[in-house]
């Protein structure tokens, strides 16, 4: 077999020089490289194409759909960030800019006026809600004070008194405020019964000719539960309120009054709070406390019969007779019911006191006195009721 011959170099090349004391090596020989060298950190390609703004969606959807001042800005951000083709959607921007500032003319020209027109009526609506007068705490509030309260709400669980004026128009007036006289750590029932108490001896003492009272005004009193009484809370105020209408002007006592109208009125009023004064159980679970409660209607009503025996104006004269004839037959009976062994007994006598006291025979004896002669609705009631657990009583309330 016979050796090829070895390949030829190209034209123009001759064999690699051998430099003596270096090992010989065939040439290699292969296709040449071609290109530029690439400085270290560069890349070269094609660029990579800009963005869309994320600005110029927003400014369109914003200034089309909710806040079109808003999309204001966001069109002039676009703008500014789409110059030079940094950002694609110039075009979009300028829409949503476009857009955004129609929206916002609109919205001047139509709807702030009605917003402004609404809250012009929501102010006036605010200002009618907050009372006349001046904002005190209630502690700071005594007797002879007037005051008004939000909306009128004498009945809120904690109205805030608005001190005014009494011969201003006001919800409510003051007759008494201070601790309850009460020991120990009483319960929530005897609270209220002991509020109730104290503040028709102010309305008395603080109006003395009730019936003049007009109808629609109430006796309201603000009294500590148990809970703050434990916690040192004793303060009453009791106030003679118009929940259901206005009312200007003072209750307090007519000045006028002569020494024989105060005595008067003084005892009537005493007979009432009495009558009115029967304890809270069944009469079945409390006989013991009804007769010692008609015990005292007894004694009281024996006052009044003193008072009507006295020497009188002529023109009053008659009509004291007929009440102190009623007194008398009313008071008998009030004296078996002290002495009653059983519930029904006393129930028997209580309803045959109460007969002879008509009302309308008091409202003669009133007129020839001089004193008002409306009767009271509570008292008409109470002459009407069935027994002690269905009188009447004074119109009030306890917050």
């Amino acid at each position: 077999m016979s050796t090829p011959p070895a390949p030829q170099p190209p034209s123009g090349q001759g064999p690699e020089p051998h430099h003596p004391g270096l090992p010989s090596s065939p040439p290699v020989w292969g296709a040449p490289a071609y290109g530029y060298p690439v400085a270290p950190g560069y890349a070269y390609g094609y660029p990579a194409a800009p963005g869309f703004s994320g600005f110029a969606v927003a400014s369109l959807l914003v200034g089309l759909l909710c806040l079109p001042p808003l999309g204001i800005v966001f069109g002039v951000i676009a703008l500014v960030r789409t110059a030079g083709g940094r950002e694609r959607g110039r075009a979009l921007a300028v829409v949503g800019l476009t857009v955004s500032t129609a929206m916002t003319g609109v919205l001047v020209l139509g709807v702030v006026p009605r917003l402004g027109g609404y809250l012009d009526r929501a102010a006036v609506a605010i200002a009618s809600q907050r009372p006349e007068g001046r904002p005190v705490d209630s502690r700071a509030l005594g007797v002879g004070d007037c005051f008004n309260v939000e909306g009128g709400d004498l009945f809120g669980a904690d109205p805030r008194p608005y001190r005014i004026a009494c011969e201003e128009v006001h919800d409510a007036e003051v007759t008494f405020a201070g601790a309850l006289p009460l020991a120990g750590a009483p319960e929530d029932s005897a609270l209220d019964r002991a509020a109730r108490e104290r503040c028709w001896m102010a309305e008395d003492d603080y109006v003395r000719d009730t019936w003049a009272l007009p109808a629609d005004v109430q006796m309201i009193y603000y009294g500590p539960s148990e809970e703050d009484w434990r916690d040192g809370y004793e303060r009453l105020l009791c106030v003679l309120g118009t929940p259901d209408g206005e009312h200007r002007g003072s209750l307090r006592v007519r000045e006028d009054l002569t020494p024989e109208q105060t005595a008067l009125t003084n005892t009537l009023n005493t007979v009432d709070r009495a009558r009115l004064g029967s304890p809270d159980p069944e009469v079945e679970n409390a006989l013991a406390e009804y007769r010692e409660w008609a015990g005292r209607v007894e004694t009281e009503l024996g006052r009044e019969a003193r008072l009507l025996a006295e020497p009188v104006e002529p023109a009053a004269s008659a009509a004291a007779a007929a009440q102190l004839k009623a007194v008398e037959a009313s008071r008998a009976h009030w004296r078996r019911a002290a002495r009653a062994r059983g519930a029904k007994e006393f129930r028997v006598a209580w309803d045959a006191a109460r007969a002879p006291l008509d009302p309308e025979t008091e409202k003669v004896l009133r007129g020839a006195f001089g004193l008002a002669t409306t009767v009271p609705e509570w008292l008409s009631d109470y002459v009407e009721g069935s027994g002690p657990d269905g009188g009447g009583g004074p119109s009030s309330e306890s917050i």
